[in-house]
């Protein structure tokens, strides 16, 4: 008898649980089909591999959407890297799956539109899980964790930033500049 009033416990919590596990973020759709979840679309994770438009990031994918308009780039901190007259080329090694690329990207974007220096030019290079795109160009590049910003003058790597600042973004890249 003591086993019967577990089951019958645990099919009463399934049964009122059911509709709030269809809205957990798992892949379920709002609509369920009755009592028990069932999954009428899955939602599906944009994986953008190759050279990738920033415009687009910010613009598409709402994961980096609302750090672009929500970051305040620090100003003060923008002066070594506008008066940069080297050319200077950033590869920026980003996965749209990855959260600290979430948090990271648009912020960098929204920095790389303050300082608006013509002699700095930024090339985002998307990866899949693997780590990996179909043309090959993030091998170019020695990295192990994402993002990865790369930064480069003559064709030689000056310095980076991995995953996250230590400081900010700003400060990070014009001490790299410096």
């Amino acid at each position: 008898m003591h086993n019967n009033v577990k089951a019958l416990l645990a099919t009463t919590a399934l049964f009122f649980t059911a509709p709030l596990l269809a809205d957990s973020g798992c892949g379920f759709e709002n609509k369920s089909g009755g009592v028990f979840a069932t999954c009428s679309e899955e939602k599906q994770e944009v994986l953008l591999t190759g050279i990738v438009e920033a415009q687009r990031l910010v613009t598409e994918l709402p994961e980096f959407t609302e750090g672009y308009k929500t970051y305040e780039v620090d100003t003060t901190a923008l002066d070594p890297i506008k008066a940069e007259t080297e050319a200077t080329e950033i590869v920026v090694i980003i996965g749209t799956w990855c959260p600290d690329c979430h948090r990271e990207t648009p912020r960098f974007i929204r920095i790389m539109e303050e300082v608006n220096n013509p002699n700095i030019k930024v090339t985002y290079i998307g990866v899949d899980r693997a780590k990996a795109d179909p043309e090959g160009l993030a091998t170019r590049y020695d990295f192990k964790r994402i993002p990865t910003f790369i930064v480069l003058q003559k064709g030689e790597e000056i310095g980076r930033i991995v995953e996250r600042p230590t400081e900010s973004l700003e400060k990070d890249l014009a001490n790299i500049l410096k």
